[in-house]
């Protein structure tokens, strides 16, 4: 089998799981997609200064149909603090295109240890027993909240994520319960993913060694091949998070994000 063949399954596959962790976890995929989409770029050559640059705006790029499945399997469930989304979600979006416009100025190596250290961060917070763990037993206030959506906004754009790696622990640490706060996430993803993937095209523009078929910094082959799998497998995601315990849910998400994170910061770290 060609090596075009090799990659045009492993994003297909890339798709599948990222789809049902979108359903899952509320997340757009993005934590598996992310470190895949780096590795097919750099075995086809591409300028490594752009290398994380690429993965991350590609991963936005299919996060925006995968979150839009899931956020209405989420709906259809009820399963949306609507509170959350008009709270948070004005500043979460100015974040996510301030953070992909200025990305251009940041190396590949940066964003990959950034992608890293959060991810590592907020899967120790999940992965241990800390469930009865909170700050508040109500959300925060509008200021607090514009506060909070301006850093998930901007972490989760540079990231490549829809976000549930932040909004899903900062909504539990306020009392949320986890299925409700996974399905909030699931529509802040599609916040973040629309205003990162815009930013990302207009400061894409002028990169050197972008491979065919890019708009500024987003892929659209491999958004073409991955997007229609993912959405399709993102609502037997939905359907598998509400059969789930909450712990094993915490679980589930925090073993994903520690993994993710440790496969992303090692070839940085260990070059």
């Amino acid at each position: 089998m060609d090596n075009i063949y090799l990659i045009l399954l492993a994003l297909a596959a890339s798709g599948a799981i990222g789809g049902f962790l979108a359903g899952v976890m509320g997340i757009g995929g993005g934590i598996i997609l992310v470190p895949v989409l780096y590795t097919i770029f750099l075995f086809y050559g591409v300028n490594p200064d752009i290398l994380m640059h690429l993965a991350v705006a590609t991963s936005l790029g299919v996060i925006i149909p995968t979150a839009l499945s899931s956020a209405r399997a989420q709906y259809k469930r009820g399963a949306i603090n609507f509170e959350v989304i008009k709270g948070w979600g004005p500043s979460l979006m100015i974040g996510a295109v301030a953070a992909s416009l200025y990305s251009a100025n940041l190396k590949s190596d940066v964003l990959a240890l950034f992608f890293a250290v959060m991810a590592f961060i907020m899967g120790v917070k999940l992965f241990l027993p800390l469930d009865h763990k909170v700050i508040s037993k109500t959300l925060p206030g509008r200021a607090f909240g514009g506060i909070l959506g301006l850093f998930i906004g901007a972490a989760a754009s540079l990231m490549g994520i829809g976000g549930a790696t932040f909004s899903v622990p900062a909504m539990t640490l306020f009392s949320m319960p986890i299925h409700k706060a996974v399905g909030t996430a699931s529509l802040l993803g599609l916040m973040v993913a629309i205003p990162g993937v815009i930013g990302f095209v207009i400061s894409g523009q002028a990169a050197a060694g972008l491979p065919d078929y890019s708009l500024g910094f987003v892929n659209l082959l491999a958004v073409v091949i991955v997007a229609p799998v993912s959405v399709l497998v993102a609502p037997l995601g939905v359907a598998t998070s509400h059969k789930l315990p909450k712990r094993t849910l915490s679980l589930v998400f925090g073993g994903f994000l520690i993994i993710a994170a440790t496969r992303m910061a090692f070839p940085v770290l260990f070059p």
